[in-house]
């Protein structure tokens, strides 16, 4: 698939990007050269492939949610460079 610089000033409008000449003529060179690739794959015959979302298999790969005891205010604000009233205490950035 041939991409035009029309396309690209088209996708480029839809994303709100400004490009000069020399960047258009780049992105189109670019984006065909990405298309090409997407053709090319298109060409391979997937029948019997089931489809998939990762290249290898996957699990979930987090731990079981378990309660635990927490870990108390003492000991959550022991490193806090400062705290005060059970708080940390932190710079103002709102006037």
């Amino acid at each position: 698939m041939k991409i035009s610089q029309n396309d690209v000033e088209h996708v480029a409008r839809l994303a709100r990007l400004s490009l000069e000449p020399d960047e258009l003529q780049t992105m189109t060179r670019q984006m065909d050269v990405m298309l090409g690739y997407v053709e090319k794959l298109n060409e391979l015959d997937t029948t019997g492939i089931e489809p998939m979302a990762h290249a290898v298999p996957m699990s979930n790969a987090f731990r079981k949610d378990e309660s635990q005891p927490v870990i108390g205010i003492e000991r959550a604000l022991q490193n806090a460079p400062a705290s005060g009233e059970n708080c940390f205490k932190v710079p103002k950035v709102i006037e």
